[in-house]
């Protein structure tokens, strides 16, 4: 469970520990064909993307999405998504980045805004379920903030202390969940977001996830 006090990473897994960004354009290009929306290409996606996702639809239709049109674009996305991330896989570096993490006595847990009755089989599919002390996907319906989520997370980890956590993402909605919880961010661009909106959120903004690791530890000592 790691030493009392020890510094602790919060992963995000979408675009982060899971390089799923082919994945994610296509399935957001699959909903935007449901109302007829010209598709965007992923340097488009990462420049405009934004929690929560009926804001980033409202700055292509220069509106909100109906509550109809919403159910329509989001089941699409997950239906198109959940076919082909199959072909998508971990980060560059992952696995030896969660082990050393682990090895030197440190905790570490994922918080993912993916349906969690879909992210654990994925997750222990890789064979990495091991190094994480708790994995938690999003339960009741998508949209929304990761800020909540984490009040929960970070509540249910014995011996994790916000002030030396740290949370590692590719979204400006992790650095706005880690501050809602006292928590530190690192955020990646090897994700949904370009460099330039990442860096809006005033917190680190790194190209590597070996980079985001050697911060946090700075951040949590």
């Amino acid at each position: 469970m790691g030493k009392h006090g020890a510094a602790h990473i919060v992963w995000d897994w979408n675009g982060t520990l899971f390089h799923d960004n082919d994945a994610i354009i296509g399935a957001t290009n699959a909903a935007f064909a449901e109302l007829g929306l010209e598709p965007i290409t992923m340097e488009q996606y990462r420049a405009l993307y934004c929690v929560p996702v009926p804001k980033f639809y409202e700055r292509l239709l220069g509106r909100l999405p109906t509550d109809a049109e919403w159910e329509v674009m989001d089941a699409t996305f997950h239906r198109y998504y959940s076919e082909h991330r199959v072909r998508c896989g971990l980060t560059e570096g992952v696995i030896e980045l969660l082990a050393e993490w682990q090895s030197a006595g440190r905790s570490q847990s994922i918080l993912s805004m993916y349906v969690h009755d879909e992210l654990v089989p994925l997750v222990r599919g890789f064979g990495i379920e091991t190094h994480f002390i708790r994995v938690d996907g999003r339960t009741g319906p998508s949209g929304g903030s990761k800020a909540e989520h984490m009040v929960r997370h970070l509540a249910a980890l014995a011996r994790v202390e916000p002030g030396r956590t740290v949370v590692i993402g590719d979204a400006a909605d992790d650095a706005v969940a880690a501050r809602h919880v006292g928590a530190r961010a690192v955020l990646y661009t090897g994700g949904s977001h370009s460099r330039a909106s990442l860096e809006e959120a005033g917190v680190p903004v790194v190209d590597s996830l070996g980079e985001a690791v050697a911060v946090a530890e700075e951040l949590a000592a």
